[in-house]
């Protein structure tokens, strides 16, 4: 299976197609909607999508770790990251059940 990646572009095409709107307003609605999406995680931490998935912001704590290049040990600094959940539904699809 060949991988490819979904651009921006591909998707305003496809709401372009989908509701019949210009390019830019579907280009303003696909920002917007990330723009919700990345603010929502900003400030709850959690952003569910009903049979898609959650994006989850997770605490990661400071450890040791060591640069692959060189060997040389360092301390990975602590920080937050967003993780997904797939639903069931997503799951299922992706399995091609």
């Amino acid at each position: 299976m060949e991988s490819k990646t979904i651009t921006r572009a591909e998707v305003t095409e496809a709401i372009v197609r989908e509701l019949g709107c210009t390019r830019q307003d579907s280009s303003d609605l696909l920002d917007d909607a990330l723009e919700m999406i990345g603010a929502a995680l900003e400030r709850e931490g959690v952003v569910k999508l009903s049979r898609f998935g959650n994006f989850v912001v997770r605490e990661k704590s400071a450890r040791e770790g060591r640069n692959p290049k060189t060997g040389e040990e360092a301390v990975i600094s602590a920080r937050r990251v967003v993780t997904f959940r797939p639903s069931p539904l997503l799951k299922s699809r992706v399995d091609g059940d």
